[in-house]
């Protein structure tokens, strides 16, 4: 199947909650987590606000359907990515990884410095995956104050904090 990556534009907001959703139909496998499935997901007014303001990518089948989405903003001499998600009938193709290096190439025509982001600890679709992308977990004593209030924010919105890390790549 043909995907493309493509910069977001103001109608693929009206899509995005449906793929959120869907992708996160995979916490269902972690019984901890499960409740993620059911959580309330951004609103296409949210996307649409992104895409006007931060770099969103989004993947598209040959027949135009979208299957996935990244959400980033630049902050200071970094790109942080606050979401990826990729259709659960997609999830497996190299549709998240193939976002991830359309982030990276925007960030390196920048001139950032590297891409952030937090995550769950040990989901394979996770810090794993991230991982094999070349993102480095950080120790608490490498965490900047602004990975430290996104990490903090998480938690009061109720994610297990001893399942959470903050990654950085360097570029």
């Amino acid at each position: 199947m043909t995907i493309q990556i493509r910069r977001a534009q103001e109608p693929d907001a009206a899509f995005l909650p449906a793929i959120e959703t869907s992708a996160a139909e995979l916490f269902r496998l972690d019984p901890e987590l499960a409740w993620l499935a059911e959580a309330e997901v951004a609103d296409a007014a949210s996307h649409q606000d992104n895409i006007q303001r931060h770099p969103v990518w989004v993947a598209v089948t040959a027949d135009n359907q979208r299957c996935g989405f990244l959400n980033a903003q630049v902050c200071d001499r970094e790109l942080h990515v606050w979401e990826i998600s990729v259709a659960s009938h997609h999830q497996g193709r190299g549709i998240g990884r193939r976002l991830l290096q359309a982030a990276r190439k925007y960030a390196r025509q920048q001139r950032l410095q590297a891409l952030t982001l937090s995550t769950f600890r040990e989901l394979p679709w996770n810090e794993p995956f991230y991982q094999r992308q070349g993102f480095v977990t950080l120790e608490e004593s490498q965490l900047d104050s602004r990975l430290r209030r996104v990490l903090a924010d998480e938690a009061r919105h109720g994610l297990p904090v001893q399942r959470r890390c903050a990654m950085r790549l360097s570029l």
